[in-house]
């Protein structure tokens, strides 16, 4: 009975979590969304396009400031925002927040291990299905040790109890995300999906 009104709650909480961040909704009664596609001709001079790991990603510098992005920074940005949500999702999906540490940090890592914590407690599970990501640097710091991002994430969100899906909705999300320099790479500090305008 009670895991029975928590998942309830939950599927309540999750549907309106997404809902701040969506930027428009899919039918999920449609066929699955294919991976975002970039088209070449859209892609300007500061604009770089990579497929890794199967997570299609575009990022566009053009409007960053103070400063300039390196391509060297560039790509390196991609790769590590992309190993980021492939963590996340793989924390999400077995409830391990361990898997969170190599890709987040302060904040970001927070929450997403307070919410594996919860999940975990119900015997729920989350499972992320990325379909891309479109980017835009938003602020580069003087220094070149943070950046902001502004990413429109296109995501199936599933919610799982056992090996049954409860609830699934496709979503594009708007999120702010914030990378900081740790280590030998770039890890993600702020991850937060951002309410839009009805």
């Amino acid at each position: 009975m009670i895991k029975r009104v928590f998942l309830t709650a939950s599927v309540v909480l999750l549907s309106v979590a997404l809902s701040l961040g969506a930027a428009g909704k899919k039918d999920t009664s449609a066929k699955p969304s294919q991976p975002a596609q970039v088209d070449p001709q859209e892609a300007g001079p500061a604009t770089l396009s990579q497929q890794i790991n199967g997570i299609s990603l575009q990022l566009d510098t053009s409007g960053v400031a103070p400063r300039q992005v390196e391509e060297k920074t560039e790509r390196a940005i991609l790769r590590d925002y992309a190993a980021a949500w492939a963590s996340l999702s793989k924390a999400l999906d077995q409830n391990r927040a361990d898997l969170l540490t190599t890709t987040f940090v302060g904040d970001a890592q927070q929450l997403f291990a307070t919410q594996i914590a919860q999940q975990s407690a119900s015997g729920l599970r989350t499972k992320y299905v990325d379909h891309g990501h479109k980017l835009q640097a938003i602020f580069y710091s003087p220094e070149g040790s943070a950046m902001q991002l502004r990413d429109i994430a296109n995501l199936e969100i599933q919610l799982i109890d056992g090996d049954k899906v409860v609830h699934s909705e496709s979503l594009a999300v708007v999120y702010t995300a914030v990378m900081t320099t740790a280590e030998d790479r770039w890890k993600v500090r702020v991850l937060q999906a951002q309410p839009t305008a009805d």
